[in-house]
């Protein structure tokens, strides 16, 4: 057996014994038998940690059980199970992907590639994904653990987008061999390749003295496994400058806070939160809901700042607090409810993360940053 071969053999056998127990993965080699379970994963796990992932996954599976129970409700729904996950827009491909495959496939899962492709929310890695981990087809898929191994596998050189496509070329390779191991058992190739990254092939430190196909890898006998693939140049993170109105009533005997739904495209699209105010400096933000305040009689209590952190932005948001008995007086166009404040911190109702956090520090007796 060449050595190529050898290598998959040894790496099918560690994941075989190795592999980390997860709600969406079928242990065993074979098709998945719940394909649907495999796209909501995928999604899911796009930009976000495995263990972020568990509980809003089974969460989600408790709610939507099927394509045709995510197809049958609103929109609104999907995006508020996807709560705590961010990228919202995932939460409405998925639910166009359910729509589309009731409509158009009978509420099953194509295993055709362009059909696939065709879904809402799905590239080329997930069509990979799919067809090997959900239908054990013999489909290269390649992510960044993946694109990391594989690189490192071969000590391939070059930036970013020329790696990504190599990786691509050695992901096929791998499985073009009529009597290859990763050709018999697809889902669970797959699968190894991304643990493989995922827990020994590491970003910077990578095991290499753990790894069970170390006598495989060029760039572990050339001792630069640590510099393959060369680290990403990250955007700087800019500042942010806010206001939150944390608006807060007694309503059938319970507290509820007033909030308004985000516009559908843009950051926390579809999502419910207190009014923010974002502008060039704390004071800017400050005055714009001070102005709103004095417009709707209300008188604010300051409540300490919140930090929020997302990819490229860092929101420093300053909480203001009101208590009224009537509604306040909404000066702009978007929707608006009341939400118990029990069901906010239990991350329900659809209400951004950021949202939680800036109710939790006005209704609190410390102040949240």
């Amino acid at each position: 057996m060449s050595a190529d071969l050898e290598r998959q053999r040894a790496l099918l056998a560690w994941f075989a014994e190795a592999q980390r127990t997860m709600p969406w993965r079928h242990p065993r080699p074979g098709p998945h038998p719940r394909p649907y379970a495999v796209l909501v994963s995928e999604l899911m796990l796009q930009q976000t940690r495995v263990d972020a992932v568990i509980e809003p996954f089974a969460r989600w599976m408790r709610r939507f059980p099927d394509f045709a129970s995510l197809a049958a409700a609103p929109v609104d729904a999907a995006v508020e199970a996807w709560a705590g996950l961010g990228y919202y827009r995932r939460a409405r491909a998925l639910h166009a992907a359910a729509r589309r495959v009731v409509e158009e496939h009978g509420g099953v899962l194509p295993q055709d590639a362009d059909a696939l492709a065709a879904l809402p929310g799905v590239g080329p890695y997930t069509v990979g994904a799919l067809r090997s981990i959900a239908f054990d087809r013999p489909a290269a898929l390649v992510d960044g653990n993946v694109a990391r191994v594989l690189a490192r596998w071969h000590a391939s050189e070059g930036d970013e987008a020329s790696l990504r496509k190599r990786a691509w070329r050695d992901a096929e390779a791998e499985l073009a061999a009529e009597d290859a191991p990763a050709r018999g058992a697809p889902s669970q190739w797959s699968q190894a390749l991304m643990e493989l990254g995922a827990t020994v092939c590491k970003p910077g430190e990578p095991d290499c003295a753990g790894c069970p196909v170390h006598a495989g890898c060029r760039a572990a006998a050339l001792g630069v496994a640590a510099t393959i693939p060369p680290p990403r140049k990250r955007a700087p993170v800019r500042d942010v400058f806010a206001a939150a109105l944390v608006i807060v009533a007694q309503r059938d005997g319970r507290p509820h806070v007033w909030l308004r739904k985000q516009p559908e495209h843009g950051r926390w699209a579809g999502l419910w939160q207190p009014p923010l105010f974002e502008a060039q400096s704390t004071e800017a933000a400050l005055s714009a809901a001070q102005a709103f305040a004095a417009d709707a009689g209300l008188h604010l209590v300051a409540r300490g700042e919140v930090e929020h952190v997302l990819t490229h932005r860092r929101y420093r948001v300053s909480v203001l607090a009101a208590t009224v008995e009537l509604p306040p007086r909404s000066v702009d166009a978007e929707p608006t409810r009341w939400s118990p404040l029990a069901e906010i911190r239990g991350r329900g109702d659809g209400v951004s993360r950021l949202g939680v956090r800036v109710v939790d520090a006005a209704t609190s007796s410390g102040s949240s940053s």
